[in-house]
């Protein structure tokens, strides 16, 4: 009797904003109506609504090799590494090599095998269950930010900070506990505070407003640096990202604009310093460079002038 064999992957945790589409309407010279996700080669009028982004998995687990004994690897989307957590869901006669569960840190593009899997003593009938999640960037459990960071404003101008570390509105959990609003129009040029390696971008979100349902809804960019602490530049402008995953920015060098996207009372910047601490997503506290060669902690009303690095 062939062996037989079922794999279920439950994704937990690899989803994040695609690209926005546009949806384009428009009347024929005849007056028959017309839609389309590109922009019309017309002189009529054109209606464009903006439509949600969907969607985007970025991690996978994979299967290769023989139907009755196969391997496991991991694609990665992402321009940097990710920790990928895989377990059981359900098993039943088998031997995994490695044992799972176990942590594996993938970098970027597909994975050399992780694991491979086989029937045992009983191998005329096996079957397998598993899920897995990750986050983004390298364990780092003892990371300690040595270096301080330039206010991510260009050069000449001066906003203030408007909630700080531990900010009671909104800046409470692991991931924003150590973030710091900086007020200001909606347009204003941001700057990379640090040298890095662009990550993420999510620049197709229009929403915003006081509700948890705009939470996960704010643009931003992600920025991976050299000692795997990763920068957070959030709340950004539709579609006014001036970076794309992958791309090496300089410190000062212009990324995106400020906007009033996701969980906002209005126009700011949210800026952290994050790392991956057991497959969580955590903010560390950080100083501000000053232009006279200070170094300062980030609190609720202080100015911050931009200077070029």
């Amino acid at each position: 009797m062939l062996a037989r064999w079922l794999v279920f992957v439950a994704l937990l945790l690899a989803f994040d904003s695609g690209f926005a589409k546009k949806l384009y309407k428009f009347q024929d010279e005849k007056g028959l109506w017309h839609f389309s996700d590109r922009p019309p080669a017309t002189e009529r009028e054109v209606e464009v609504r903006q439509l949600k982004p969907a969607p985007q998995q970025r991690v996978k687990l994979e299967r290769s090799g023989a139907r009755s004994d196969p391997s496991f690897h991991a694609v990665n989307l992402y321009p940097g590494p990710v920790e990928i957590a895989v377990d059981w869901a359900q098993q039943d006669n088998v031997i995994v090599t490695p044992s799972l569960p176990r942590h594996f840190v993938v970098g970027p593009g597909k994975s050399a095998t992780l694991f491979t899997v086989s029937g045992g003593p009983q191998a005329n009938s096996w079957q397998i269950s598993l899920q897995y999640q990750y986050v983004i960037g390298e364990p780092l459990p003892d990371y300690v930010n040595s270096s301080p960071y330039h206010p991510p404003i260009a050069p000449g101008s001066r906003f203030r900070i408007t909630q700080a570390f531990d900010g009671e509105f909104s800046h409470q959990d692991e991931q924003n506990r150590y973030a710091v609003d900086i007020m200001m129009p909606v347009a204003t040029p941001i700057h990379a505070a640090r040298s890095g390696v662009v990550l993420e971008v999510q620049n197709d979100f229009f929403n915003s407003g006081p509700l948890q349902a705009y939470a996960d809804q704010a643009n931003s960019v992600r920025i991976l640096h050299d000692d795997g602490s990763m920068a957070v530049y959030a709340h950004l402008e539709l579609e006014k990202a001036q970076v794309s995953p992958g791309m090496r920015v300089q410190a000062g060098e212009l990324i995106a604009y400020s906007g009033n996207t996701g969980y906002t009372t209005g126009p700011h910047l949210h800026f952290a310093i994050q790392v991956n601490q057991g497959m969580q997503l955590k903010s560390v506290p950080f100083l501000f460079a000053l232009s006279d060669g200070k170094s300062v902690e980030p609190k609720a009303g202080m100015w911050l002038e931009g200077f070029t690095p």
